[in-house]
């Protein structure tokens, strides 16, 4: 049973809800369309760990990405769960698609669009091609940008 639209649902949102309350039970039609939020006076994504906002209030000005769409992000789209904070990545000044957990396999036809991301991650290239998984200790998450359909990774470990 949804704690915020009181309906039995068949799935429950299982990753992080930023708020004082810890509701049991959120179905994704209440994050959709904002209620479980709004009820609860909660993100399901941090702000700050949108690429390229700052946490600096008196930087918000240099932010190129709408109020709108940082809005949807951390209070009507689910996270995902990672080793360490969760980051959302961007592209066209706009949140990229959370794609999914990324293995080796799967970024392998789109290794040439998330080089960079791959570069400035810090990790060697041929670590990423060899022991990247969607499980274990070096994860990948894959984005794509909603408008030019550009991939980004962003690489986490425990």
């Amino acid at each position: 049973m949804c704690s915020v639209c009181d309906e039995k649902r068949n799935l429950k949102y299982e990753s992080s809800f930023y708020s004082i309350d810890d509701p049991e039970y959120i179905c994704p039609w209440c994050i959709g369309d904002g209620s479980a939020s709004k009820k609860y006076d909660g993100e399901f994504n941090d702000y700050c760990g949108i690429e390229g906002i700052s946490p600096d209030p008196s930087e918000e000005k240099n932010n190129t990405i709408s109020k709108e769409d940082l809005l949807e992000v951390t209070t009507k789209t689910p996270s995902y769960n990672s080793w360490q904070q969760e980051v959302w990545l961007t592209h066209c000044n706009e949140p990229c698609a959370f794609i999914g957990y990324a293995d080796s396999k799967m970024i392998e036809p789109y290794i040439d669009e998330v080089i960079d991301d791959i570069e400035e991650s810090g990790y060697d290239l041929e670590l990423i091609k060899n022991h990247l998984s969607k499980d274990s200790h070096l994860v990948g998450y894959l984005f794509q940008c909603v408008q030019c359909n550009q991939h980004r990774l962003h690489i986490d470990c425990d």
